[in-house]
């Protein structure tokens, strides 16, 4: 009972051998843990996007992504010197239902556009990818040839954030990506829902991909988003779905006759395409090129631009307002007392907003 156990004898005999390195190169582990500030100053980040430098361009979008202050201050900057580069660019949003073969279609139509000698950024909007309503990484595995080109470069968003946010990000690296000398900007959302609006508010062309099965589709889909649209797509229109597709096509098209006209006087058009056997795909973007000379011509292009510039200012403001309210050490005290107060019907939770605006507006 009190006897030591017996040393078990094994053949086997562990040497000591070398220390392996870390599978962290210990320069950049130093640089992540260590540095608060970025690696380069404004020039060089200015210089190496203007001569298009994909790992500088790489790290400013990162600094605009950065919730840190120091790097939004940095961030800020950058973008101001981008400006002057900016705006030599077609922007294009495009939507679909889940399932419509959105990547697909991108990677079809961007390979043709890159083909060609131009330069395209494809930037994913995805506000609601921290709970796998979409795939974001999967965007990059998906366009796989695309990814690969030389002419192009494809940016998710973040992978959590509010719509808000995510849309503010996206439209400072469509400035960065602009003064890289990307002519083509693709903004991809998720799927149909609230992103949409804020998709339209930052394009200059929204293209909505749908399927063939038009009767199921006209009942689902919010009159609003079909009203943003320019060009409506009817996506894999081959093989057996080609007959749908095209019943489709006559089916919204009567369908925008509804609508009333459009601010830009341009007349939506619907088409069909198959972005797997690349039917069609050229003629998309042909509608595209005609709507960008038609709006040029008449000047909504340019109004629209402005438009879209006063109205990033004054949601600036609505964000900055928020967030300087949310963090304001007064109102963080006061919040859970008024909360607590709401919840034992000692106040309606009017009067306790009012008393939260009245305390921060109280000098």
């Amino acid at each position: 009972m009190g006897s030591k156990p017996k040393k078990i004898q094994s053949a086997l005999k562990v040497q000591q051998g070398i220390e392996q390195p870390s599978s962290v190169n210990p320069q950049l582990k130093k640089e992540l843990t260590g540095r608060k500030t970025p690696v380069f100053s404004i020039d060089e980040y200015l210089e190496g996007i203007i001569k298009g430098n994909r790992t500088i361009l790489s790290k400013a979008i990162t600094l605009i992504e950065s919730a840190l202050p120091e790097h939004q201050a940095i961030a800020q900057q950058i973008i101001a010197r981008c400006l002057p580069y900016a705006g030599n660019s077609i922007r294009i949003g495009i939507t679909g239902v889940p399932g419509v073969g959105k990547s697909t279609f991108i990677e079809a139509l961007g390979k043709n556009l890159c083909n060609a000698g131009n330069k395209l950024a494809v930037l994913a909007i995805d506000p609601s990818s921290q709970r796998s309503k979409g795939s974001i990484l999967g965007d990059k595995t998906r366009m796989e040839a695309l990814s690969t080109d030389a002419n192009a470069f494809i940016r998710p968003s973040p992978s959590a954030g509010s719509l808000g946010g995510v849309a503010r990000k996206t439209r400072e690296t469509i400035i960065l990506c602009e003064a890289a000398g990307f002519n083509i900007i693709f903004v991809e959302t998720v799927g149909v829902g609230q992103s949409e609006t804020a998709v339209h508010a930052m394009v200059d062309f929204f293209l909505l991909l749908m399927l063939g099965n038009a009767g199921d589709e006209l009942q689902g889909i919010k009159r609003g988003i079909m009203e943003m649209a320019d060009a409506i797509a009817i996506n894999k229109a081959d093989g057996d779905n080609k007959k749908m597709a095209s019943l489709a096509m006559t089916q919204y098209k009567n369908a925008l006759h509804l609508f009333p006209p459009t601010e830009s006087g341009w007349i939506p058009e619907v088409a069909t395409c198959s972005a797997y056997t690349h039917e069609g795909v050229e003629n998309i973007w042909e509608i595209i090129e005609k709507y960008q000379l038609f709006t040029k011509a008449n000047d909504y292009f340019y109004q629209k631009r402005q438009q879209q510039a006063k109205q990033i200012m004054f949601e600036m403001i609505d964000e900055r307002l928020k967030e300087k309210f949310y963090h304001n050490k007064a109102i963080l005290n006061l919040i859970p007392k008024l909360q607590q107060a709401i919840l034992n019907n000692e106040i309606s939770p009017y009067i306790a907003a009012q008393k939260l605006i009245d305390s921060y507006t109280e000098k």
